[in-house]
């Protein structure tokens, strides 16, 4: 059994915190910087590179990416063969937030009660997922979620009945609805199957993997290349201009699900799809 002090935690969550907000993973900006690259609308254009730009200055000036840092949002693979000692995985995982939100200087924008609506003033508590997993090791991914596309997200519980077609039907809406409102160019997370709560964290899983990977499963794939070639003939374009890129990628994750249910969530994020990991 392999011990894992909450110390430890608390210190690489909260540079987490910092680093997923002010650098984009590499893929990120490959991603961008080959959009621009293939645009042919001289305004989509000039859009992403003043969102390159927007980039360098972040990672150069130690400042964020975006003024909106986010809800830290958490996924946890915790080996069964490892003890947390020292005290809650989860309260030092919170504490970690609440360290690096302040000492990043990052904008705290949690409320404690959604109906009263007053700022916790340290960005907690997060939303952790936690999966149970073999082995030695603690894996823990953030991905902090701006509310200006978690707002145009979607989940719709379709019957067997509605088959790929009618998938396919409520990512193209969700995305049309979302238009501008939600920064394009969007990353877009999938989660098809499992349940009603099961559905919205695949949704939210899919953005922690980057642009260009494609799921493993051959029609799902598919699926995801087939989407993201149809969502790029919308037009929308980069900050809604116009443009041929949308979208920078569409992820799908799937579940075993219901003989009565299709369960389909959507979880639209702008170009700003921040996830970092750490393995401990």
């Amino acid at each position: 059994m392999r011990e894992i002090d909450v110390k430890t935690v608390t210190d690489e969550v909260s540079k987490l915190c910092i680093d997923a907000n002010l650098i984009l993973s590499e893929e990120m900006q490959s991603a961008i910087a080959n959009a621009e690259r293939a645009e042919d609308c001289p305004l989509a254009k000039e859009i992403l590179g003043q969102l390159k730009e927007n980039m360098d200055i972040a990672k150069e000036d130690r400042i964020p990416i975006c003024q909106d840092t986010g809800m830290a949002v958490f996924f946890i693979e915790l080996g069964q063969d490892v003890h947390i000692v020292g005290g809650s995985l989860s309260e030092a995982i919170n504490e970690g937030v609440r360290r690096g939100y302040t000492e990043g200087y990052l904008r705290k924008s949690v409320v404690g009660d959604p109906l009263i609506r007053e700022n916790t003033k340290d960005n907690t508590p997060a939303i952790i997922h936690y999966d149970i997993v073999p082995g030695d090791s603690l894996k823990i991914t953030i991905t902090p979620k701006g509310f200006g596309s978690e707002n145009m997200s979607r989940l719709v519980m379709l019957k067997p009945a509605d088959g790929v077609e009618g998938v396919k039907q409520v990512v193209l809406d969700t995305v049309k609805s979302a238009g501008p409102n939600a920064c394009p160019p969007f990353v877009i997370g999938v989660g098809i199957g499992g349940d009603f709560e099961m559905v919205a964290k695949l949704s939210k899983k899919a953005l922690t993997r980057e642009p260009g990977s494609h799921n493993p499963i051959e029609h799902i794939a598919a699926l995801e290349k087939e989407l993201l070639s149809e969502i790029n003939s919308f037009g929308i374009g980069p900050a809604g201009l116009g443009g041929k890129t949308t979208a920078l990628a569409v992820n799908i994750e799937t579940y075993a699900t219901h003989i009565a249910g299709l369960p389909v969530g959507v979880n639209m994020c702008c170009h700003v799809d921040r996830h970092k990991t750490v393995i401990l």
